[in-house]
């Protein structure tokens, strides 16, 4: 179903004549551009809306010209307010034809979660998102190749976010963890402890709306236990792959993929281990669309982006990978980085994951 299929139908099972995104993953979901000038806040300055016939933005008088001049396509009319008479929110509200909802916080319009919206993947989110991957992928491994022993943690992000803002690509996650804190810390955000005898480096990355995610383990003189912990976490990362590609099939849920992956952390040795951080979920206009818990009721709909991300102590297991009813595309790889192929507990057949690169 195209994305103004979804609006229509939306439209019509709320009783809605218009619908309105300001948040920018939803924005740039629907229009391809973006609308962030700041971070820190939840919304953009623009706002796209749909009434059943066509896209329109508004914004402000600051970001109008640009907005038509660089990120918007020639058939999406933008209309302006002057910045210091209006908000955003009540720009919307003004125009908005009623009864309306928004993603974000407007006057008198319902509120609505875009995220069911943006599932699953269009082809055109799934070529955009070929490009993003490979391009992430390359941007992070090239600098794993580099690393050595003495480089700080902060020096790798510095490295890892000037690498991919020079492919118009932004660092929204960074995480390097040297041998001391990886294994201390599941969020090891960077310091200036140097990486002594391994290093995790997790990175979430978006381009035009879409996240990529993806881990990689660098080892010097790593400890005895490294390569069998990475490998119970790729084995774990296996089966969530293989147990969501059966759920998108059968129409099951992202509890149902959780509890597989309970299980098969027991299965290679590390029951329990899932408490200590989560497990990943879908991916696409958002980091995770969803994130898996023991309730996660949220629909496995396919074609669709999964990173699961299993750690056992100390190693963890991550790529953005595409499952689709007749098979899977590691969307974050380059060929250039050693894999094993990994089986998924109690399934047939091998999924290739990366190994750890040893220096």
């Amino acid at each position: 179903m195209s994305k103004l299929a979804r609006l229509d139908f939306l439209l019509d099972a709320r009783d809605l004549r218009s619908v309105w995104f300001a948040r920018p993953n939803s924005f740039a979901w629907l229009t391809g551009g973006n609308n962030v000038i700041d971070r820190e806040g939840d919304a953009g300055v623009a706002a796209v809306g749909y009434d059943g016939d066509d896209l329109r933005v508004v914004t402000n008088n600051i970001e109008a010209q640009r907005l038509r001049d660089e990120e918007l396509s020639d058939e999406i009319p933008v209309s302006e307010y002057n910045w210091y008479e209006q908000s955003l929110a009540e720009a919307v509200e003004e125009r908005a034809e009623t009864p309306a909802a928004a993603d974000f916080d407007v006057p008198n319009v319902e509120a609505i979660d875009a995220s069911p919206l943006r599932q699953p993947l269009t082809e055109a989110d799934i070529d955009s998102y070929r490009s993003l991957g490979e391009e992430t992928a390359a941007a992070v491994e090239t600098i794993c190749r580099e690393l050595e022993p003495e480089d700080t943690e902060r020096e790798i992000v510095s490295a890892i976010r000037g690498a991919l803002d020079s492919r118009g690509i932004e660092t929204l996650v960074a995480l390097v963890g040297g041998s001391e804190r990886a294994e201390k810390y599941r969020h090891y955000t960077p310091t200036e402890s140097k990486l002594g005898d391994y290093a995790l480096v997790s990175v979430t990355a978006e381009r035009t709306g879409l996240h990529a995610s993806l881990t990689r383990t660098v080892a010097f003189d790593p400890p005895e236990w490294l390569e069998s912990r990475h490998r119970a976490a790729t084995r774990v990362e296996a089966t969530a792959l293989t147990a969501t590609q059966q759920a998108g099939i059968e129409e099951g849920t992202g509890n149902e993929v959780f509890s597989t992956i309970q299980s098969a952390y027991e299965e290679v040795g590390h029951e329990g281990e899932w408490k200590k951080h989560h497990q990943g979920g879908a991916a696409g206009y958002a980091g995770r669309e969803w994130i898996a818990t023991p309730t996660t009721d949220a629909e496995i709909r396919l074609p669709m982006a999964f990173a699961w991300n299993p750690t056992v102590q100390g190693a963890k297991s991550e790529d953005t990978i595409l499952v689709t009813e007749n098979g899977m595309e590691i969307l974050t790889e380059t060929g250039n980085w050693p894999i094993e192929a990994v089986s998924a507990v109690g399934g047939d057949g091998a999924i290739p994951r990366p190994s750890v690169l040893n220096l």
